[in-house]
């Protein structure tokens, strides 16, 4: 079994590194990370190892839609340059056969050491089918891993009463002291979903510790790809629940990704919930996952697509791609988002205008672009509606807009070239923050050939959103049916 696991994935890997020549860069996003070749969704394994940053992803190398899932991997020193590495990890074995699922990495006595959930799916002999998701583990040096022969370390067999075998999932891995702690997803026999925490000595034999946080029917059904760490002085779960129903502009239809916080008693294992809010309000954002850095700033990475709008799929060689790394921080018991700090040090040929009236639609010299970060400040607000519209032309745009009266700001890829019937529009709450006694709205939207990362007020919230609209559509306009004062600062990303 074990020479036939190596050449399912030597033979992946020659796939890989054939197809990936054949992609065009500049077909690429230039400061995301893109799957090489075939199809990406979750991160995976967000880690350190021999002091650089490793990611791996779920992926399909064969094609650019999804299919058994294998750990794609890249590596980074800055967070915005990435190289691939050869994927990692194929299911080759009787644990994992179904797929090498989501799961974490660490970097233990010299080695790096993935976990991962494995999927057992077969037929017994009485006709039973056996279906089961399994954690398991492989260490290697950085390029190279081999499976532990005592997978699968945690099948299940010690759940509570009442917790699914079939959905229990997704690996975090963390230490604290002496010991290894990981959080696990899970769902109840009737679909409701939970977090589940164990410890462990050496990761290869786990206690079940407690039910960290439950749905009781309020947070969607499973909750897949959960990280729990400190911040600040609070504690966070964060979780990707399924099957959410709208709960106002906070949660929307589907999948969701969601901060949960409050406070952690480290002696009883017992954390008590204090809030609960979206991670992202944009179109496309899902299975985010952290990392602490060196300098112990908290690090976010996700996947950014939606399950149920996959209309990238079939129109490039590669299909999925990754945010901007986000550093995390708590402000007024928030959660806050902002892009990386090493992303500045790719920034040129600013483009500032201070202070600008307008009324009706403007446009500025030197503000355009699809790579670029562009940073908007609005000052006075005599008006009902403001209007950015970007990766704009005569035929093609994608619009943000702000509504005063309601406080609401709304992405809308509607005319943006799609001919699908997907999600188009999302809104989120969105007030205006007092700075030096006056009202400003702060907008930083992040473009980057086909993706905008919208962060309002210094990283309070977030819009994450795709979009397939033709390069040659790189204006942007403003637009207003009243009165704006406005500060526009634009830099090219040049990698």
């Amino acid at each position: 079994m074990e020479e036939i696991g190596r050449s399912q994935l030597a033979q992946a890997r020659k796939i890989e590194e054939k197809d990936i020549t054949g992609v065009p860069k500049d077909s690429r996003p230039q400061y995301h990370l893109s799957s090489p070749v075939g199809w990406m969704n979750d991160p995976n394994g967000f880690s350190y190892y021999e002091g650089e940053c490793h990611l791996f992803f779920q992926y399909h190398p064969f094609s650019n839609t999804w299919g058994p899932m294998h750990w794609g991997h890249c590596k980074s020193k800055d967070f915005i340059q990435w190289e691939y590495l050869p994927l990692a990890l194929a299911p080759d074995q009787e644990y994992d056969a179904g797929g090498c699922y989501s799961g974490s990495a660490m970097e233990v006595d010299g080695e790096h050491v993935l976990v991962y959930t494995g999927v057992i799916d077969r037929y017994l002999k009485d006709g039973t089918h056996d279906y089961r998701q399994v954690q398991c583990i492989a260490k290697g040096n950085g390029v190279d891993y081999e499976k532990y022969e005592g997978n699968p370390v945690l099948d299940g067999q010690g759940l509570p009463e009442g917790c699914s075998r079939e959905d229990f999932r997704d690996p975090k891995v963390w230490k604290e002291g002496e010991k290894y702690y990981m959080a696990v997803g899970n769902c109840t026999i009737d679909g409701d979903g939970q977090a589940l925490l164990y410890r462990s000595c050496d990761l290869k034999q786990w206690e079940f510790l407690c039910i960290l946080d439950q749905s009781l029917g309020k947070y969607g059904k499973m909750w897949e790809c959960p990280d729990f760490f400190p911040l600040g002085e609070k504690h966070v779960l964060l979780v990707s629940p399924q099957d959410m129903r709208a709960r106002g502009y906070e949660f929307h239809n589907g999948n969701n990704s969601i901060f949960l916080s409050g406070h952690y008693e480290e002696s009883t294992f017992k954390f008590q919930r204090e809030g609960a809010k979206a991670a992202d309000y944009g179109l496309d954002f899902y299975a985010p996952q952290t990392i602490l850095a060196p300098d112990g700033r908290r690090i976010l990475m996700g996947w950014m697509q939606s399950w149920d709008a996959k209309f990238m799929g079939g129109l490039l060689k590669w299909s999925g791609m990754m945010t901007i790394p986000r550093e995390l921080s708590m402000r007024d018991g928030r959660v806050c988002q902002n892009p990386v700090r090493e992303l500045e040090g790719y920034r040129k040929n600013l483009v500032e205008y201070t202070g600008e009236k307008i009324n009706g639609m403007a446009s500025f010299p030197g503000i355009s672009g699809r790579v670029i970060d562009l940073q908007v400040e609005i000052m006075e607000f005599a008006f009902h509606h403001f209007a950015i519209r970007f990766a704009h032309n005569e035929e093609y745009e994608m619009l943000l807009q702000y509504n005063r009266q309601r406080n609401c700001l709304t992405i809308d890829r509607t005319h943006s070239g799609l001919v699908r019937d997907v999600v188009c529009r999302r809104k989120m709450e969105t007030y205006p923050v007092l700075q030096e006694g006056r009202e400003v709205l702060k907008l930083r939207i992040l473009l980057d050939q086909y993706s905008a990362e919208v962060f309002v007020n210094d990283g309070e919230r977030v819009m994450t959103s795709l979009f397939l609209t033709p390069m040659e559509a790189d204006g942007i306009v403003f637009d207003t049916d009243g009165e704006a004062c406005i500060n526009v600062r634009k830099y090219d990303i040049c990698i």
